[in-house]
């Protein structure tokens, strides 16, 4: 197998949601990197909210995502905050309609409608691609920003969640968000 077939499917993917995200009468005012930003800070947990981490989770340039982050801000989609812990580190935040942007966009219509055509092959499809991804992460050593209940440092501590890196208890929806500290069990 030479991946060509599976490079194409997933380019034509990646193009469909582009031209979708240019066509949805919500996110007509907002650049691509923008909805990325977006939809990456709504997932999301307090380790992995930061600039730094916006940019390592896209890809991009600090410069290429700092002015989005800006313009962001402009819009009222995010708001800044200091870390109390660490003055020289800067948090980021939805605001309330970058939310129910977020919610109203995510996951795309289109989307659930193939799923629940698909069936249970949908879930297999599920699980293939996020092996891929890993095996992609593994190979090529990228940060792994997956969620925190895969991850080798979640550990269950007095019956509650707990960040075996951090050191701190976490909440049930925290082990639901990403984490850009994320290691795969098997790489312990």
């Amino acid at each position: 197998m030479t991946g060509t077939t599976l490079f194409d499917l997933l380019e034509r993917l990646t193009s469909l949601m582009r031209m979708w995200n240019r066509q949805h009468p919500l996110l007509a005012e907002l650049q691509s990197i923008q909805v990325s930003a977006l939809i990456y800070l709504s997932r999301c947990n307090r380790y992995s909210n930061t600039p730094l981490a916006v940019t390592e989770y896209l890809g991009l340039t600090k410069g290429t995502v700092s002015q989005s982050l800006k313009a962001l801000e402009a819009k009222g989609l995010i708001e800044k905050s200091q870390d109390p812990r660490d003055r020289r580190s800067v948090h980021l935040r939805l605001t309330e309609p970058a939310q129910a942007l977020v919610a109203a966009i995510t996951p795309p219509d289109f989307l659930v409608t193939a799923l629940a055509q698909m069936g249970e092959r949908a879930e297999q499809l599920e699980a293939l691609l996020g092996d891929l991804l890993r095996q992609i992460q593994r190979n090529q050593d990228v940060p792994g920003f997956g969620l925190c209940r895969t991850c080798r440092f979640h550990q269950q501590r007095d019956g509650q969640p707990f960040c075996g890196l951090t050191g701190e208890t976490m909440t049930t929806p925290d082990i639901e968000l990403i984490c850009r500290e994320h290691q795969p069990p098997e790489a312990a």
